[in-house]
């Protein structure tokens, strides 16, 4: 019973470790997110968070072809991956604003919007892979 007990406790730690390096990392991710929010773009076209969106896709993709070819922890994946990328991309945003585009009489531009961030976020996602894949020297 003791044995068994030690192994939960363990666990439950390990989770509460792993929980703070992702909340460590989503608030780097969020602070790095509301910096380029600052950035004065046209209002029309929410183009920081598609920017944003493409950066964190590229990001992902060259973490796991870096990491997979590192044979990385799960800590650090957890950090990177789902702590900072988490924390940086704004899908529920790009969904806000997709919304209100279509909303406000402009579902032309709300749909460019969409059709631009699935297929450059997607298109990064590889493109970041490949590059991370080729720094497993």
């Amino acid at each position: 019973m003791e044995l068994r007990e030690n192994k939960l406790i363990r666990s439950k730690t390990m989770i509460l470790k792993e929980v703070l390096i992702v909340a460590c990392g989503g608030a780097l991710g969020a602070g790095a997110r509301y910096l380029v929010s600052l950035i004065p773009f046209t209002e029309k076209f929410p183009v920081a968070t598609l920017i944003v969106n493409i950066v964190g896709a590229f990001l992902i993709g060259f973490l796991t072809g870096m990491l997979v070819s590192h044979q990385s922890s799960t800590n650090v994946s957890l950090f990177w991956k789902t702590g900072i990328c988490g924390g940086f991309t704004t899908f529920s945003t790009f969904s806000l604003e997709s919304k209100k585009l279509i909303e406000n009489n402009q579902a032309g531009l709300g749909a460019l919007y969409m059709i631009l961030s699935l297929l450059l976020c997607v298109g990064a996602v590889f493109l970041g892979e490949f590059i991370g894949s080729k720094f497993s020297a």
